[in-house]
């Protein structure tokens, strides 16, 4: 249930905002390696951030049932150039003045057709690797930002996104705000809100050709509470709109798709 649940997040959403560097709190003091091991202080070093909660989602991207899941927590950054999250791994190629050029390898989740109802006779959309850059500029408390992503396997498609974040710490907390759309081509439409005759005639539902456009725009709000310069609270909520040929597909029941977030993580 959990991949195809996935699909109804952009990946850039999906990114938790757990930069605490400048969060106004001290910085852990360093490790004592006869204790801990040269591991803990290495993990030190590379700013890694582990640790779990639960996501409130619809079952799919269109749905209207929702289900919790549980949703790892993880960010690391190796040196100035390298970052790693759930959604895989960025690598900067350049930075400077506040503007910034990456590229990135992840993974596209699929989605199978038991996990809701509405699915059945579908078929499944196999997982499969993403690669892509990402353009980047910072300017205080605010970034702008777009990447493209090619699917290999899976949906084989190509997206898009453009957006905006403004983030604020105060104290022990940091609050940020995201707007960002996303675009799709025709395989990636096709793939997730298509329907070819064949599953017509399985699902029951009319036959529907899914062009390329602009897919959906996300709206995101999250707070991260620094409990102690090492443990945090983080919780995000946002919905998304889905548009275009998305919005009027069959298999569509909601083009509303909220969702919210709650976890805890520790920051070595």
């Amino acid at each position: 249930m959990f991949a195809c649940a996935l699909t109804a997040l952009p990946m850039a959403v999906l990114a938790a905002d757990l930069d605490t560097s400048d969060a106004g709190m001290p910085q852990p003091q360093q490790f004592d390696t006869e204790r801990y091991g040269d591991f803990r202080d290495r993990l030190a070093n590379w700013k890694v951030t582990i640790g779990t909660g639960a996501i409130y989602m619809p079952e799919y991207e269109g749905s209207d049932k929702f289900d919790v899941n549980p949703f790892p927590i993880f960010s690391a950054e190796f040196g100035e150039r390298v970052s790693v999250d759930i959604t895989g791994v960025t690598v900067d190629l350049y930075e400077a003045n506040g503007f910034r050029v990456g590229v990135k390898g992840g993974y596209e989740m699929g989605c199978k057709a038991d996990d809701s109802d509405y699915l059945r006779g579908l078929g499944d959309i196999d997982a499969g690797g993403v690669i892509g850059g990402i353009v980047s500029y910072e300017a205080g408390p605010f970034e702008a930002y777009a990447t493209l992503d090619k699917t290999i396997g899976g949906s084989d498609g190509l997206t898009g996104t453009v957006g905006a974040k403004a983030s604020y710490k105060y104290e022990r907390f940091i609050f940020s705000a995201d707007v960002l759309g996303t675009w799709a081509d025709d395989k990636h439409m096709e793939s997730y809100f298509g329907i070819t005759s064949a599953q017509s005639a399985r699902s029951g539902l009319a036959q529907y050709d899914a062009k390329a456009g602009v897919k959906r725009v996300d709206v995101k709000a999250s707070i991260t509470y620094m409990a102690t310069e090492n443990w945090l609270v983080t919780g995000a909520a946002g919905a998304g709109f889905l548009m275009g040929d998305a919005k009027d597909s069959p298999i569509v029941k909601d083009d509303v798709q909220p969702f919210a977030m709650l976890g805890v993580a520790y920051r070595f």
